[in-house]
């Protein structure tokens, strides 16, 4: 049974991945400094961190149109998956379900489901992954949509950003009330509640500090981590992603791990030297 995952650019792809041929990209845009850029392969990360920290004005994202969405699920694959950024911090998720109406309106009825993944950057990359390996193993399309829909679930992200600036500027911290000066270099400890929201789970003095408390979390929260892929993205700092995974794969066994480099709207989130955790 053919099978084409349809991921919003929030989540970045691996090499093997784009390789498979089962994935297709529907591609948020960023605004900074009055310049449109579209999250696709042409995203340029040093030049987009150049323009942000010389603009005065925080930057801007739209999630792909519903039109856009509809689209990609017109192709000869027989059974589609859409895995969108947290419903609770963009609109892609409501724009990919649309989409599906819009392709049923026109085309007729087809195997279509759209999961909000209740995460972000790898968060969505680890979702790709598990329909994959539910569909080469030969699941049914509900099978696989219960599998995956219980794996996000189970799923937890953390996040340590350099600033948080434009999360805040762009009001995707409304129920984070323990914020504290940047001048004093405390860096909070992020993570996401089970709707997919962010909450603050502690701070500390310095990113080495926080990335540590970050580690206590991940691995306080962690279960059946032997069946589990440990997902890593990072903002232009892929030594330290590389010293957190070590870290983690020696404090618990996981099945597999991936290391990604954020694209356009996680840098655009993430900030220079952000690391974002998912198991």
């Amino acid at each position: 049974m053919s099978y084409k995952i349809i991921m919003d650019s929030c989540g970045e792809l691996t090499d093997e991945m784009k390789q498979s041929g089962h994935y297709k990209q529907a591609c948020l845009t960023m605004e900074v400094g009055g310049v449109h850029i579209r999250d696709d392969e042409s995203f340029n990360q040093a030049d987009f961190l150049k323009r942000v920290a010389a603009c005065s004005d925080s930057p801007k994202s739209s999630c792909p149109s519903p039109e856009e969405y509809m689209e990609s699920y017109r192709c000869s694959a027989q059974r589609i998956y859409a895995v969108t950024l947290s419903s609770e911090l963009s609109g892609s998720y409501n724009s990919a379900e649309l989409g599906r109406k819009l392709y049923e309106e026109e085309y007729g009825q087809k195997e279509i489901y759209v999961f909000n993944s209740r995460s972000a950057s790898v968060g969505e990359t680890l979702i790709g992954l598990k329909i994959q390996e539910c569909e080469d193993a030969g699941m049914s399309f509900q099978e696989v949509i219960d599998a995956v829909e219980s794996y996000i679930s189970s799923q937890h992200t953390y996040f340590v950003l350099e600033t948080l600036d434009t999360l805040k500027k762009n009001g995707r911290l409304s129920g984070v009330k323990a914020l504290v000066a940047s001048a004093l270099n405390i860096k909070p400890v992020m993570g996401s509640k089970p709707e997919g929201t962010i909450c603050q789970l502690g701070q500390a003095r310095g990113m080495k500090k926080a990335i540590t408390k970050l580690i206590e979390h991940a691995l306080e929260d962690a279960e059946h981590t032997k069946e589990k892929v440990l997902g890593i993205s990072h903002c232009n700092c892929p030594e330290r992603a590389k010293e957190v995974q070590k870290i983690l794969m020696e404090k618990a066994t996981f099945k597999s791990s991936v290391i990604v480099d954020t694209a356009g709207i996680s840098t655009m989130y993430a900030n220079d030297g952000g690391i974002i955790v998912v198991i």
